[in-house]
């Protein structure tokens, strides 16, 4: 913050630089004129360790090197964005909470223990987590609880993500959070009635489950279809990825937004004001 109580140019952070995300959010900083990138790293073994991070993304030689550790670089920013391995988002996190950064989460796949301690580190600090950063998909989150709400018991609800082959996580963080919002708007226990395999003789479908069935295909971005399946018509709502950019815009979006805020955890849907 500078001498007129303004927050000054934000410094970023990027974990897993060299990765398809990773080069998307060094790209998106560097398009965007109010956030700077101040450092960049990846796992130890990686090939791109001490590139520098534009040349790696694309957008020409930006004057930061990717190291092989965080801790080389956590001096030099404001915000972490990570959307790394459920671990590695642990480590990081237990490391930027002690030292004021704030961080931006849009790692998938973090659950149980692991989930609890990232969320309770997250309310002592400045974070944004959220399974999917898009301005679009988070709309259809906001969109989906409704309609539920208004279709209630009458509908079957069913859901489908599908995304490329080396995703290595099912369902989707994506999927399942549109599962959570379904089960939740209609007053049901996902762990309860959520389906994600139908094989050979399962009966007749019950009113309650909510299935959440995943594919898996050459270099597919990312596809969500929520179905809402009732006597004689179905409604249908479908978000498609056409590339990474919304995402990694998204993720730079809420970066600069909670530098703002309070200490607490938050998600794209306090970002953008759709609460």
């Amino acid at each position: 913050m500078n001498e007129d109580g303004e927050i000054a140019m934000i410094k970023a952070i990027v974990a897993g630089a060299a990765g398809r995300m990773g080069r998307r959010i060094v790209s998106m900083v560097h398009q965007n004129p109010d956030i700077v990138l101040a450092g960049a790293f990846e796992r130890p073994d990686h090939p791109m360790v001490n590139e520098d991070a534009g040349q790696v993304a694309g957008v020409g030689e930006v004057g930061v090197k990717i190291v092989d550790a965080l801790k080389d670089v956590m001096d030099q920013g404001d915000v972490l964005i990570d959307f790394t391995t459920p671990q590695a988002t642990l480590e990081n996190m237990r490391m930027t909470a002690t030292r004021g950064i704030a961080m931006v989460i849009g790692t998938t796949g973090i659950t149980g223990d692991t989930l609890r301690e990232v969320e309770s580190l997250g309310r002592k600090s400045k974070c944004v987590m959220s399974p999917n950063m898009s301005v679009g998909i988070n709309v259809m989150f906001k969109i989906v609880g409704d309609v539920a709400r208004i279709l209630g018991r009458d509908y079957d609800m069913e859901i489908l993500e599908t995304h490329h082959r080396l995703k290595k996580d099912a369902p989707s963080g994506t999927a399942m959070r549109l599962a959570q919002i379904l089960a939740e708007s209609v007053g049901r226990d996902l762990d309860k009635i959520g389906v994600y395999k139908r094989k050979g003789a399962v009966g007749k479908r019950t009113d309650a489950e909510i299935g959440i069935q995943a594919w898996r295909a050459g270099d597919i971005i990312g596809e969500h279809t929520v179905m809402f399946g009732g006597i004689g018509e179905r409604l249908e709502m479908i978000h498609r990825a056409h590339n990474r950019d919304n995402f990694a815009r998204g993720a730079v979006r809420a970066a600069l937004w909670v530098m703002k805020q309070p200490d607490g955890l938050y998600d794209m849907q306090d970002v953008l004001g759709l609460k």
